[in-house]
């Protein structure tokens, strides 16, 4: 038998990206994967081409994160969940941040994290246990300057990651987090590619490379699987060893945005 036949998985945000390739991955080793996400036309395409399930579910949406729970563990105990849903809309020094994106990016990362992991909770609690893994990110330890409230929201989610495994491993709930680094998807674009931030990135990565979503998917599914019965309450960096060094220089890129002078913190002009 693969290493999880007979158990059902729940990948958040598995449309696209890192949680597709978790998706993948989950299945791959005999998982009944639902992915879960708010486009139903994405979903739809990747649940045929690979043969998994879907949900639509918003993760700020407590109905629909239960609703999704639920159908995962329709056809065989829940024992593994990767959150993945995530993002951000909240950009710009401190003194232009907009109040409204910085509490829209904490409500999608925080409280989708919490909703997720306290639905998910309930189900495996009540059928033995599991493993739920958080994909946060590099900006959660790495100061990201002007990421706005994604890498507050992000440690967040790490600190969650503690407290759910400290609360949880009574009934054997194990509860870990990854943070990858600059991995190769839609979200980042054509940073990924070519250019001066990409250059800062890899001058900051000992591994000296971009990571590819299977990476990530590879960390996810150990800490999801038997292997890691004995670990929780650990968030891994999965980021070339760039935790080691500094955050990214986004000068180039937001300078023309918010000018030298307001990414130095000056606050912009009254009108």
């Amino acid at each position: 038998m693969r290493a999880l036949e007979g158990t059902a998985a729940l990948v958040t945000g598995g449309g696209s990206g890192i949680g597709l390739a978790c998706a993948r991955r989950l299945a791959a080793d005999g998982a009944d994967v639902l992915i879960c996400g708010r486009t139903e036309a994405r979903l739809q395409e990747a649940a045929k081409e690979y043969g998994l399930r879907y949900a639509v579910a918003d993760v700020v949406e407590e109905e629909q994160v239960a609703a999704a729970v639920a159908a995962a563990a329709e056809n065989a105990p829940l024992r593994a969940v990767v959150h993945s849903a995530g993002g951000s809309t909240s950009i710009g020094p401190l003194p232009q941040l907009d109040t409204g994106a910085w509490r829209q990016t904490l409500e999608l990362n925080a409280t989708g994290t919490m909703l997720v992991l306290k639905h998910a909770a309930r189900a495996m609690a009540r059928t033995g246990g599991g493993a739920f893994v958080a994909i946060s990110s590099i900006a959660a330890s790495n100061t990201h300057r002007w990421f706005g409230a994604y890498g507050v929201s992000k440690a967040a989610v790490d600190h969650l990651v503690q407290l759910g495994a400290d609360e949880l491993g009574g009934v054997g709930i194990r509860v870990n987090g990854i943070r990858p680094g600059l991995v190769r998807t839609e979200l980042v674009g054509g940073i990924a590619e070519s250019g001066p931030v990409l250059d800062d990135y890899l001058a900051c990565m000992p591994l000296g490379r971009v990571g590819e979503p299977e990476d990530i998917a590879e960390a996810a599914r150990f800490l999801a699987g038997p292997e890691s019965s004995w670990l929780t309450g650990q968030v891994i960096n999965v980021d070339g060893g760039h935790h080691l060094r500094r955050g990214p220089d986004y000068r180039s890129m937001f300078e023309p945005m918010f000018g030298a002078d307001g990414l130095r913190g000056l606050p912009p002009e009254e009108e």
